[in-house]
């Protein structure tokens, strides 16, 4: 059926009524707008699920922060931009911060209007170009944007399953290319992750303890987080899997896709097997400028790196392409399975350098096109 997940209590009415007329035995949501419709309905349902309140402060960044701030969960320092901020409050504002900042948007995904500045102009510019972007993004009237001290350091990305508020890692994947901005594409993910014992130590547990503060207790969980002299500082925690089709680079037990581990889960079915022991990657191919999509060719060649096993593009020739960070949506897939990381992470490399996109100019608008 369906609901408007932008007015998650009216989904979940609707969720109820699809339970009277053929009994659910669980609500799960498969991205980010759809956690809180989900988190509700379960509620009314008396199904195992996230609280509402707890899916809310996974999904506004600012609530997030203050959160985890008050559980005392290392983080990067942080400020609140209000939308009712002008010139003199903003330049107020730069006199207090540290540089270099990372400015984002309270409630959108996908890096999208995530901008460094290094300077008090960098700064600036960056508020009101993602401001821009949040408003044309359809995020709600007056909403701030969030101001966080930049944090260097490698980046990690977790992928992990709650049960009863209890944590079990599921994988990490290491971002080998370095995100240090202006914008925060994101390119290869790599999974067994290669940080030490120690450090992949503190990653699990500053997951758990964001989890914990947050108040999420069921399903799944996808994190961020970078790590700095030995210490890991959450970036982001959404209480929904990775996104994209990166989930298919991941196979549990006898080849069990982490979508199954999910479902799985939501039945009450308490299964922990282990990832399956290759290394794997995804290559998220970027979008590197704008304009509309002629081509990509090198698919075949591609195919027949060793170590590659599956190529999906999401855009179709024809269509627009809009780079980060008014973008957020990625050219497509490639998928890699080595012995080791580090073959995983070279297969997907060659697979970038193969490829390769024709981009042609952006079609003008015209009344006709813009439907007038």
């Amino acid at each position: 059926m369906h609901v408007r997940l932008e007015e998650p209590l009216a989904a979940a009415e609707a969720i109820v009524a699809l339970d009277a007329a053929t009994p659910l035995d669980a609500v799960v949501a498969v991205d980010d707008q759809g956690t809180l419709a989900a988190a509700h309905g379960a509620l009314r349902l008396g199904l195992p699920a996230n609280p509402p309140h707890a899916v809310a402060a996974a999904r506004d960044k600012a609530l997030m922060r203050t959160r985890l701030d008050a559980a005392e969960v290392l983080q990067p320092a942080f400020a609140c931009v209000p939308a009712s901020a002008d010139q003199s409050d903003l330049a107020a504002l730069a006199d207090l911060v540290e540089y270099p900042v990372v400015v984002k948007p309270t409630s959108l995904s996908g890096s999208q209007g995530v901008i460094r500045a290094d300077t008090v102009a960098e700064f600036l510019a960056a508020v009101e170009r993602s401001r821009s972007i949040a408003a044309q993004a359809g995020s709600k009237h007056g909403s701030p944007l969030l101001v966080e001290k930049f944090v260097s350091g490698p980046e990690v990305a977790v992928e992990g399953m709650l049960k009863g508020g209890e944590l079990s890692i599921l994988a990490v994947f290491d971002k080998p290319d370095a995100l240090d901005g202006p914008y925060f594409e994101e390119t290869i993910y790599v999974t067994p992750s290669r940080l030490g014992a120690g450090e992949l130590a503190g990653v699990a547990a500053a997951t758990q303890a964001a989890t914990r503060a947050l108040g999420l207790v069921e399903g799944p969980v996808h994190a961020e987080l970078r790590v700095q002299a030995g210490h890991a500082f959450v970036i982001e925690v959404a209480a929904r899997s990775i996104g994209g089709l990166c989930s298919r680079t991941l196979r549990f037990g006898t080849g069990l896709s982490l979508e199954y581990l999910i479902l799985a889960n939501a039945l009450g079915k308490n299964l922990r097997p282990e990832k399956m022991a290759d290394a794997a990657g995804v290559l998220m191919l970027p979008i590197s400028s704008g304009g509309v999509l002629v081509e990509v060719s090198g698919q075949e060649e591609t195919l027949c790196i060793p170590g590659i096993v599956a190529l999906e593009l999401t855009i179709v020739p024809g269509r627009t392409l809009v780079p980060l960070p008014e973008g957020n949506r990625y050219l497509g897939f490639v998928f890699a399975h080595a012995d080791t990381p580090r073959e995983v992470e070279a297969a997907l490399r060659e697979a970038l350098k193969t490829l390769r996109v024709r981009v042609g100019p952006a079609r003008p608008i015209t009344a006709r096109s813009a439907g007038l």
